[in-house]
């Protein structure tokens, strides 16, 4: 009968058609139009969305406000400052460092090189939040709940972290001075001032401005100094990309979380309800901290002690040469913003193992400061610049070990 009006074309197909590309356990919300397109609009981003990330860094950053270009005259009280700074660091550590011309930056333009510079960090932590963990697809005895939560991860995740890693950034962007605030080596290795965020922490604490400049100069220098030394650059980086690279994905943390919300009830908007369990970095990531992970922990804290603990020494060092009496009321304004803890902080420890409280300053000045008791500042840039200088967590507490088997005692 020919096809009409009355008569549509016939389907032949049968209902379990082979050529659907739509698998109902990777994507579980298929069969719902909206989210079928969202799981679509979905694909095909990689294990971390970047828009996403530069779109929340951005905002982070700038607090959805106009952000001006960094006046020039501020640029070059920087750069005659840093002549000074740059003398007496080299000065404190016996070392014969070249500095570069420090580079002033706006906030955005913080968080935006900080996003390219940790881009292989953050693909790494992504890809592996994104493995297969606790649930197999092709199980089919597999709980169907839990089948579901996989599906929903791994479609939600890359945007999700994309949204996490740029918030977090954007947000670090109203706290940082420079690069060293975060003991992360970066391929470009420079020196980077925030001076808006430098010149309004100055303003609320009330320190003369030029004295908070050579503060920070002096803080941002000696971290060049330290991570200049290829082998601790080498191995810093290489434990905190060990530390990303290391996390299990646990589905069913998804799903005890999102057990306990309610959308049906317990308040007046179940969307928000949802929303806000979403948001949750625990809940999106289904994050459990590896065995391995805990075995390295201990290593990197004790490396990121030793490079904070140098940077602070030489800070305090310096300081007082340059600063004066002021010195201390400076590093006891530092001292208590990071103390202060914040989410964001409590995000970059869990997701990149970088610990960098006052406990882990304290630690890794009193090791220096036992190092130069044995054997003076000189002695301790000279062992620093031989190989495998990078305190191991017992020689951190022993200073003394530390010293006799660097340099062969």
């Amino acid at each position: 009968m020919a096809d009409g009006p009355d008569n549509p074309p016939s389907d032949d197909r049968d209902d379990d058609r082979d050529d659907d590309p739509i698998d109902p356990v990777a994507n579980p919300f298929a069969a719902l139009p909206l989210f079928g397109d969202l799981a679509k609009a979905l694909e095909g981003q990689g294990p971390l969305n970047w828009d996403a990330a530069r779109q929340f860094a951005m905002l982070g950053a700038t607090q959805g406000e106009a952000e001006h270009n960094v006046d020039p005259a501020v640029r070059i009280a920087f750069a005659d400052l840093a002549t000074i700074a740059a003398m007496h660091v080299n000065d404190v550590t016996g070392a014969d460092t070249t500095f570069p011309e420090p580079r002033i930056v706006t906030r955005s333009q913080w968080a935006a090189e900080t996003l390219d510079a940790y881009r292989p960090l953050f693909t790494d932590m992504a890809t592996s939040l994104g493995q297969q963990g606790a649930v197999d697809d092709a199980d089919p005895s597999a709980d169907p709940m839990m089948q579901m939560m996989a599906g929903l991860n791994r479609m939600m995740a890359p945007a999700m972290m994309g949204m996490s890693v740029g918030s977090m950034v954007g947000t670090l962007s109203q706290r940082v001075f420079g690069l060293f605030d975060l003991p992360i080596p970066r391929e470009r290795h420079e020196v980077v001032l925030v001076g808006r965020t430098i010149d309004d922490f100055a303003a609320e604490w009330e320190i003369p401005l030029d004295e908070m400049r050579l503060w920070v100069l002096a803080h941002e220098l000696s971290g060049y100094r330290v991570l200049s030394i290829p082998h601790l650059r080498a191995e810093l980086t290489e434990l905190v990309r060990a530390h990303v690279g290391g996390f299990q994905p646990d589905p069913s943390a998804i799903a005890d979380k999102l057990g306990g919300v309610d959308p049906l009830g317990g308040g007046d908007d179940p969307l928000e309800a949802l929303q806000q369990a979403f948001s949750d970095p625990e809940i999106l990531l289904g994050a459990v901290e590896s065995p391995a992970q805990r075995e390295l922990q201990p290593r990197l804290d004790a490396a990121v002690a030793a490079v904070v603990g140098y940077t602070d020494w030489v800070v305090d060092a310096v300081a007082v040469r340059v600063i004066g009496g002021d010195a201390l009321r400076i590093a006891e304004a530092v001292r208590r913003q990071r103390s202060s803890s914040t989410p964001d902080d409590m995000f970059v420890e869990r997701l990149l193992g970088i610990r960098v409280g006052e406990d882990q300053v304290m630690r890794g000045k009193s090791f220096i400061q036992g190092v130069v008791d044995r054997v003076g500042e000189t002695g301790l840039t000279r062992i620093l610049d031989l190989p495998d200088s990078m305190p191991t967590p017992s020689e951190l507490e022993a200073p003394g070990l530390w010293i006799a088997r660097v340099s062969g005692e």
